[in-house]
């Protein structure tokens, strides 16, 4: 005998079919086509050199992108190509992305419903058989969908931003390698004429003494200016090219596309006019910066669990089962069946969610002070960063304004009264090194300004420069710097 549903429960049974039909469908999140690489470029808008792309999944973007970084490399590596090639092609990049893809994937199990379970059962005794069929499935995991579907929004979002940073990072940390590496190869080029000087110096020193026209004194001197020269250009070639090298790294190049060229100087200094204004520098970055936005995502997320917190650890997991039971006496071959509804519900005995209503409580007071602290310490880094800034353009200025124009003015003057036979040629070749180490300062300290330009566009619409492995080195070069410029003159 085939069992039939009772007329009074039919209605009950498609309206909860239908229910459980749309739930599941809504709980089947799919994954990002691009492993939220399109969220992440999203939240770059504006902040990153035109034509910048990130580093696609599918091996035919990978061949165009190594296609596109081999054209770029025919011509001298600027600044922005620099980066646009680091994004692309950066192994620490690609993997930060790669975790993203995972966070996407853990995102749609979380949303995806857990499977209903279905049991069979078939028992036997003396005077009959039973067949049981039961479907079970979990309550909570329906109820909360909604919320969950937001909360996992919202996570996914904190998550594409805080790789945004990270994205940021990689670029402004290009840019500063890309910077120290040309600053280094002026100041080679300068040491390499400093050298010079200094060992003609030396040459002639040696001729003039061995006829006598030389005493050893003055001799003396001027080799021990060659031997400085001699070390201070080995110093200044290492630092070419260990900045080069670190170059080549942030931009993942190896093997022969480390030939790479680059301009052979910095890029010219702003005008007065052109220069960032520092007025509106604070409130720039408390609406810009993309580690406040995780933040604020992460006080939602954590306000919005508090409400429920406490319910969930309460009930804990509601079952509900549908169950289907059929028996066959032994004797007469007669079927008898019953089917129905159960639901299992947790007793509140021991467990009455105040840990877990305790636990989100605090979870969202922590939250809410780390926004308050990332905050004051945005407006900070807004502010040293411009007054770091505009020092730098000064000293920079001073430089090509001042120290510069003036350390040419007396080598000229010199070479005047040398050629007027007013002047010894011990006098133009000291001052010939003299005017190289000015040149060697004025680029450092054209480097330095645009590293703090770097940090400050940083710290202005990205993340804090601290988090930056190359951060914290324009300061101190630029203080470094002046200092040398101060005991030069």
């Amino acid at each position: 005998m085939k069992l039939q549903p009772s007329h009074s429960m039919r209605p009950v049974m498609r309206l909860t079919a239908g229910l459980v039909t749309a739930l599941v469908l809504a709980g089947c999140a799919s994954l990002s086509a691009d492993g939220q690489r399109s969220a992440v470029a999203k939240h770059l808008e504006q902040r990153l050199p035109a034509d910048s792309r990130l580093p696609g999944s599918d091996p035919q973007t990978q061949a165009d992108a190594k296609a596109r970084i081999a054209q770029w490399l025919e011509q001298p590596v600027e600044a922005d190509t620099a980066v646009r090639i680091a994004l692309l092609n950066n192994p620490g990049l690609q993997a930060r992305l790669a975790e993203l893809g995972i966070r996407d994937a853990e995102r749609v199990r979380a949303l995806t419903l857990v499977n209903p379970s279905l049991t069979f059962g078939r028992f036997t005794s003396a005077t009959e058989r039973e067949l049981e069929r039961q479907l079970s499935f979990g309550l909570i995991d329906i109820i909360t969908l909604p919320w969950r579907t937001r909360w996992q929004g919202w996570q996914m979002e904190q998550a594409t931003l805080t790789v945004a940073q990270q994205v940021l990072a990689v670029a402004a940390d290009t840019r500063r390698a890309w910077l120290r590496a040309v600053a280094a190869q002026q100041v080679l080029a300068a040491n390499e004429r400093m050298s010079e000087a200094a060992s003609l110096g030396a040459e002639l020193a040696s001729r003039m003494g061995a006829i006598g026209n030389f005493n050893k004194l003055e001799q003396a001197r001027e080799i021990a200016a060659q031997q400085a020269s001699t070390a201070a250009l080995a110093r200044a070639r290492l630092g070419a090219e260990i900045e080069r090298e670190n170059l080549a790294r942030w931009m993942g190049l190896w093997g022969r596309q480390a030939g790479f060229k680059l301009p052979e100087k910095l890029p010219a200094l702003p005008g007065a006019k052109n220069l960032r204004q520092g007025r509106d520098a604070e409130a720039t970055a408390l609406r810009e910066r993309l580690d406040l936005r995780a933040l604020r995502r992460d006080l939602d997320v954590m306000a919005e669990r508090h409400g429920v917190a406490g319910v969930n650890a309460l009930f804990g997991d509601i079952g509900l089962t549908y169950t289907h039971n059929r028996s066959t006496e032994r004797a007469t071959g007669e079927q008898s069946g019953k089917h129905g509804w159960e639901v299992e519900l947790p007793i509140p005995l021991f467990d009455w969610g105040g840990a877990a209503r305790g636990r989100a409580r605090a979870g969202m007071e922590r939250s809410a002070a780390l926004l308050r602290e990332n905050a004051i310490t945005a407006r900070s880094e807004a502010r040293t960063s411009w007054l770091r800034y505009r020092t730098a353009w000064d000293l920079a200025h001073q430089q090509q304004a001042e120290v510069l124009p003036l350390a040419r003015q007396v080598q000229e003057e010199t070479v005047y009264r040398y050629n007027g036979m007013f002047a010894s040629v011990w006098l133009l070749l000291a001052q010939a090194r003299a005017t190289t180490q000015v040149v060697a300062a004025a680029a450092e300290a054209q480097r330095d300004f645009w590293l703090a330009d770097t940090d400050l566009q940083l710290a202005l619409t990205g993340t804090s420069p601290g988090t930056s492995p190359g951060a914290a080195a324009p300061l101190a070069a630029a203080t470094s710097s002046a200092n040398t410029n101060n005991e030069s003159h």
